[in-house]
Order: C-alpha cells, then structure tokens, then sequence
C-alpha cells in the first residue's frame, strides 16, 4: 500500500476579501488545509465561496472542513499573527490584504500607508526569518504602473503610481523585491486586471450595475466611463495564483489577465442589455475621480507560454454567472449597503 502524500499548508491573509476567499475555497476544493486571517469577522455566507454548497439556490455548508479561520488585525494583532505562524509553519503564505478602494485613499491617506506599507513590512521583517517557509505570494495591483496609455505591457517595476493607495501598493513592491535581494526571501508577486464574479462587494461596478438594472434604483459612472479595463473571472485567478505559489520562481512578477479590453461605459451598456433596462434610466454621470487611470492593459503572455494558463471564462459567462448569484438573492442584497463604508 502507498503511502499518503501529505498535502503542504496554506495561510491566506485577507481571506474575507473577495479573491482571498475564492482562493481559499480553491485550496479546499484541492484538500490542501488552510489557515485564514482578516481583520473583520466573517461575513455573511454569500460572500464567502468556500461556504457555498450549491450555486443554484445558494445553500450553504454549516463548516468548512480543513479551514480554520482567525480574527486578525495586522495593525493591531502582528505578533498574535506571527504566534500563529510560527505554531503552524506553512510552507505557503499568500496575502491579498490591503487597504483598498482609490477615491476613498485621498480622504484617508494615513491609513493606506499603515496597512500598505507599515503593517507589511512588519510582517515580512518577520517573515524573513522563519525557514519554513516555502514560498510567500504578494497579491498586488496593475494600479502601481499608473495609466498604461502605450497599450498592453509586460511584467515590471517600473511603477509610475497616481494615487495614495497606488504609490502605498508600489512601495511595498519595492521594499519586498529589496528583501529578496537582500535575503533571498521567496516572494513571488501577481498582479491581476479587474477581476469580478459572484461573492464580489456590492459596490464594485460589475455588481452595482446588475443591482441598478434589477431595481431600477440610479447609479453614478465617474467621467463618463471612458476609462478602460480588462475584466477576468475571479476562478481563473484563483486557478492561476495557486499555480504560481506552488511553482513560480522566487523574485518573479506576473500578469493574469484576459487579452480584451473595454471601457467602463461599454461594460454599464452591455449589462444594461442584458438585463433589458436602457442605459439613461439608471446611469447618473459624474466628474472623473482624482488620480483616475485611463488604462490597465496587463500582458499575460509570460503566464500563457511558462504554465500553459489560459482563461476559461468569457466576460459573457462571468456576468451571466454574477448576474444569478445577485438575482438569486435579491431580497437579501436589498437589506444590505451597496455603498463603500470605510473600516479604520
């Protein structure tokens, strides 16, 4: 008889957030076992994937099997975080936690750079040091390019950030890319293009748009929509980020992106028809945000031609697949904020 392969461990950082907790529920799928932590408690169970039982109705397991989930504060909880590392010692860490949301970083610019910066630099002086550790994925953002106005690019840190949240992103980057200099620390860092799907915050425009055109209830589209982006399914993402945690060399940046664009009023259009709702009924046009970027077109092709990835999903697919996760629960979704409330 053979023996059983013993699967290697997980710790996601930011597992409430909505790509943390489709990855998670990923790794689970796989029968890897998992560690979360995030600074709120869990939220309700139709934004956590991992809880889902059946996506047609949305029914729901009462736990999830080989996950074990933490309260933690990484500015305020560091060593009860570096406690629980150093008592499970997994070979993986991947952290997708941040301090999010553009227009909100202006009003708040603190914040951003004492989660973004501070609080992380903190985890990896840290991190540095535990030789357990295998591999540590940084989940960053294209927003640390600025506006890719040249067309699509490759892989870089040639960072040229617009905003407090962009430049706290790239600041980061840069500290953990002179650790792996400096130490050979084992960071791998993604950056991902727009990535939606169901269990996404209600304020995101993929979801705000399909809620608007089910209620009827207004929206507004800053500047116009001219902005223009590629948007990916969240479980082609999850697919890829634990493909390059377990393989991807240290020290080395990727893209994961689909190959088309479109421009936010396109997008609002197209789901507009979808939903048979005419555009003017429910859009409200607004001035343009500070700092906002015309363009995040990724170059994907590095991933593509080293792991043989490609997107399974079409944006078609993935707004017909939102779209039923919303309608499903409307009479829930309506009891809820569709707006971005700021956490200190």
């Amino acid at each position: 008889m053979s023996s059983m392969i013993k699967k290697e461990k997980f710790l996601v950082i930011g597992s409430n957030s909505f790509s943390g907790s489709h990855f998670v529920s990923e790794l689970l799928e796989k029968d890897y076992k998992v560690w979360g932590i995030s600074r709120s408690t869990q939220p309700n169970k139709l934004f956590l994937p991992y809880f889902w039982k059946n996506t047609e109705n949305y029914s729901f397991k009462n736990s999830c099997e080989n996950f074990v989930f933490n309260e933690f504060d990484l500015n305020k909880d560091m060593q009860r975080i570096i406690n629980l590392i150093d008592e499970i010692q997994p070979e993986y860490i991947v952290n997708f936690a941040s301090q999010g949301m553009v227009a909100e970083s202006w009003n708040n610019p603190v914040h951003w750079y004492k989660t973004n910066v501070v609080s992380q630099v903190s985890l990896h002086d840290a991190l540095r040091k535990r030789k357990f550790l295998k591999k540590y994925v940084h989940v960053t953002t294209p927003e640390v390019y600025g506006s890719t106005d040249k067309g699509w690019i490759k892989e870089s840190f040639d960072f040229s950030p617009s905003t407090p949240y962009a430049v706290s992103r790239a600041s980061c980057d840069l500290h953990l890319m002179s650790f792996f200099k400096a130490y050979d620390f084992p960071v791998v860092f993604t950056r991902a293009a727009n990535v939606f799907g169901p269990g996404q915050q209600l304020y995101r425009i993929i979801p705000r748009t399909i809620l608007s055109a089910l209620t009827g209830k207004g929206m507004n589209l800053h500047g116009g929509g001219k902005s223009e982006r590629s948007f990916i399914y969240i479980k082609d993402v999850a697919d890829a980020t634990l493909d390059l945690a377990l393989n991807a060399p240290a020290g080395t940046s990727w893209h994961i992106s689909t190959k088309e664009a479109i421009s936010i009023r396109n997008l609002v259009e197209k789901i507009c028809r979808m939903i048979d709702v005419e555009f003017d009924q429910i859009v409200n046009i607004n001035e343009e945000r500070l700092g906002k970027d015309l363009n995040y077109l990724l170059d994907s092709s590095s991933l593509r031609k080293e792991f043989n990835w490609t997107d399974k999903y079409s944006l078609d697919q993935g707004l017909d697949l939102t779209f039923n996760w919303l309608k499903t629960n409307l009479n829930k979704f309506n009891e809820m904020p569709w707006e971005y409330i700021h956490k200190l």
